[in-house]
């Protein structure tokens, strides 16, 4: 008979909750062809001679990574032994176990060893316990907190949401929402051992009043507003663009800055394409939403990319966007207070002026020449330093110089240079177009 890859769950705490179906198998298959998932569990120690993965998770660059190896350690384990594979994971083999999920896909495989799952209980039929709550009455959905924002998308709750185990993924829940329950949401921890504990917790403190670790779960009985949803899939999506599709996985910062400038330009293109007055059902008006979703995944991918280096994350960015522009409307939004919101990104500072810097700081050089022009002269004006008078006629730079002085002009009339321009080149375009069509 070929081997089997037979996988066992450890229950929810000690081994008192271990059930006699996964101690025969244990006891069935020899020492040396036991695996553990972690020995990060409480009754990681009935697998006696086990050999754990735990070193995986210091060499792979992703969870979804990690998972993938032990499916494929296991496989070749299987394929090379003489008798059954011992596979134990914390919890019920069937209730998100990652790996467990892609040694079931590989079995359909030819040459893939058989999988046999034996049931186990699992942390919710304790958290369902404590909480006092009918799964199926209430509606619940079982989420990933590594997957929220995009596994949660559209709901409202209730939630019970596992894999809580660091700092970040609470924030990454907490972010994810952009209106905080105003009823305390409860942390559940290390249920059915001796240490559990379980406490209600203010959705804004969520990051800082729960001391995570790998046996923490939430739950939310009810949101305010539902997670965003479809953001948080493009977000999911570029992430896996990054990790499997060779094109994106070569990108840098610099590598995508000439993408970045054509999306732009596309986008202007078709907001210049808009006919005046034109509503909602101007055909013109869909090109326009294809090409704000063009310059949309730049953003996501340049956050993405950020994000792998611990830099800042796209909730960072929007939470960043958000608070500014409070800032710079205190008339409208004076006397409503927004309770601070933690960055998901560690040692992260405010982006205020540089000591020792110049107002010309943050002015991107490589900005259109006229849009250019205009905030540096703007910059200029806020010191006092005027504009230099024009160069001599003939001179090498009195054409710069004329320019710049319309430029001002534009300024000191509240129009916009480029704006002006380009409605005179789509004018005089137009003109040669009539000018082609009646000759």
């Amino acid at each position: 008979m070929p081997s089997r890859i037979v996988v066992v769950g450890l229950g929810p705490a000690g081994p008192d909750l271990v059930t006699p179906g996964t101690l025969a198998a244990i006891e069935r298959i020899p020492p040396h062809r036991r695996f553990l998932r972690t020995t990060r569990h409480p009754a990681a120690s009935v697998v006696g001679g086990a050999r754990s993965f735990d070193a995986v998770y210091d060499d792979a660059p992703t969870f979804e990574a990690v998972y993938r190896r032990i499916a494929d350690e296991l496989v070749a384990t299987a394929r090379a032994s003489d008798g059954d594979v011992l596979y134990a994971v914390p919890g019920s083999p069937r209730v998100l176990e990652r790996s467990v999920d892609h040694l079931i896909a590989s079995a359909p495989a030819s040459a893939a060893p058989a999988v046999e799952v034996v049931p186990a209980m699992s942390f919710l039929d304790l958290a369902w316990i404590r909480l006092g709550v009918d799964p199926f009455e209430e509606g619940v959905r079982v989420v990933d907190g590594h997957r929220f924002a995009d596994r949660a998308a559209g709901e409202r709750g209730p939630l019970l949401v596992a894999h809580c185990h660091n700092q970040r993924v609470l924030s990454d829940v907490k972010l994810a929402v952009e209106e905080g329950p105003e009823r305390p949401v409860t942390a559940l921890q290390r249920l059915g051992s001796p240490d559990e504990a379980m406490f209600d917790v203010a959705w804004d403190e969520l990051d800082r009043a729960v001391e995570p670790d790998h046996l923490t779960s939430l739950w939310i009985p009810e949101l305010s507003a539902p997670v965003a949803g479809e953001v948080a899939a493009l977000s999911e999506l570029v992430t896996t663009l990054r990790r499997e599709c060779p094109w994106d996985r070569r990108q840098t910062h610099a590598t995508l800055t000439r993408h970045l400038l054509e999306e732009t330009y596309e986008v202007l293109d078709a907001i210049a394409a808009l006919p005046a007055g034109a509503d909602g059902t101007e055909p013109a008006y869909a090109h326009l939403e294809e090409e704000l979703g063009d310059l949309l995944c730049q953003v996501v991918l340049h956050a993405t990319l950020a994000a792998e280096v611990g830099a800042f994350t796209l909730a960072d960015v929007a939470r960043g966007i958000h608070d500014k522009l409070v800032r710079r409307h205190p008339h409208v939004f004076a006397g409503r207070p927004r309770p601070p919101r933690t960055s998901t990104a560690p040692g992260r500072r405010s982006s205020g002026p540089r000591r020792g810097g110049s107002v010309m700081d943050g002015i991107p050089a490589a900005l259109p020449s006229l849009l250019y022009a205009a905030k540096v002269l703007a910059k200029a004006a806020s010191t006092g330093v005027a504009l230099p008078a024009n160069a001599e006629p003939g001179a090498e730079s009195d054409l710069g110089q004329r320019l710049l002085a319309l430029v001002a002009e534009a300024g000191a009339s509240g129009e916009d240079p480029e704006a002006a321009l380009r409605a005179a080149v789509a004018r005089l375009g137009e003109a040669v177009r009539a000018a082609e069509h009646t000759g």
